[in-house]
């Protein structure tokens, strides 16, 4: 005997939702695609009143419209992405906040900026990898890029490449970020303060080597010439490491110390009073970056104070460089330093 069961007809896939196109945002809105398409580009050489654009906007809003990138790019001829390679260093909150100016101005300019993580990239293979992307323009942190390099990207329709690091590198625009005088100010400073014998914290941990060593250059020829000593410091970014440098303080003999910046001045500042070394009268201690934290320590931290570009002023660079390719790339001083003189000197 045979049973005969009734099995359900599969189910009928979801209707899948349409994609809106500019099409359908220029009927919502009572505007034609053209209107659409120079109010979502942000086009500033038609003039629309704003009332049209935020009726645009809010259509676009409601069908869920994103403009195509691709196509956008096809149509000008050149992508509008700027890709920023993550620096191979660690880094701080005082780059962390030039970054998010530049981001944001960037963005003001209807460029759209991508971070890449280099991992196990270097150099020229970097280069090739970030080229696969055709960014418009490349604004590539620290040293390493090489003249090939910046070749690779342009032939792959980089309009504009950035490197900001010691030295220029031909081809690319540079932003010259040279620390050699973020360490003079901070020796010179030391020595008016009848200092002598200085001390320059030189961090163990990898990638701070391209700051830390013209740091410490710095400071060097700060002093060169005078009765002063320096003595180099390695240290680990480690509370026991900052306890045992500070156990031998006295041993070392030293009545001064550029920390390299304010985070590892905060570091050795709780080691060395937690042994008893009153700062600034036994040993005065003066950090960099100028963060908001060196002025809660106590006594209050001095520090250098770096003065970089305006994350406005880099993005208007990369602007005009993907407008005019032809103009010849230059190299700009960017980093300048000053003391500010607190109670830890």
């Amino acid at each position: 005997m045979v049973q005969i069961t009734n099995t359900p007809a599969p189910a009928s896939p979801a209707p899948t939702r349409s994609v809106p196109t500019s099409a359908d945002v220029a009927r919502l809105a009572g505007v034609s695609r053209a209107t659409v398409s120079y109010v979502l580009n942000n086009a500033g050489a038609v003039r629309i009143s704003e009332p049209t654009r935020r009726r645009v906007r809010e259509a676009a809003r409601e069908l869920g419209y994103v403009p195509h990138a691709a196509a956008r790019s096809l149509r000008a001829g050149h992508s509008r992405t700027v890709l920023m390679p993550a620096p191979a260093f660690p880094v701080g909150p005082l780059y962390s906040q030039f970054i998010n100016d530049l981001q944001s101005s960037l963005a003001r300019l209807d460029y759209t900026v991508v971070q890449y993580g280099t991992v196990g990239l270097h150099d020229d293979e970097a280069a090739r990898a970030w080229a696969e992307l055709r960014p418009v323009a490349v604004l590539v942190p620290g040293s390493g890029l090489s003249p090939r390099g910046v070749e690779v990207l342009k032939r792959s329709g980089a309009r504009a490449v950035v490197t900001l690091g010691p030295e220029p590198v031909d081809g690319a625009y540079t932003l010259l970020m040279d620390h050699d005088v973020v360490g003079h100010s901070a020796g010179a400073h030391l020595f008016d303060r009848g200092r002598r014998r200085i001390g320059v914290v030189v961090p163990r941990e990898p990638g701070l080597e391209a700051f830390s060593a013209p740091r410490l250059a710095g400071v060097r020829a700060a002093l060169r010439g005078t009765d002063a000593t320096v003595t180099e410091l390695p240290l680990a970014h480690d509370e026991g490491a900052a306890a045992r440098l500070a156990a031998r303080w006295r041993e070392l003999g030293l009545d001064a110390v550029f920390t390299y910046n304010d985070e590892y001045a905060m570091l050795l500042m709780r080691a060395l009073q937690d042994e008893g070394v009153r700062i600034p009268e036994e040993t005065a201690v003066i950090g960099a970056d100028n963060l908001m934290l060196g002025r809660l320590l106590r006594p209050r931290l001095s520090t250098v104070h770096l003065e970089l570009p305006s994350g406005r002023e880099l993005a208007e660079l990369v602007d005009r460089a993907v407008r005019d390719p032809a103009t010849a790339p230059e190299a700009h001083k960017a980093l300048g330093a000053s003391v500010v003189r607190r109670e830890s000197t």
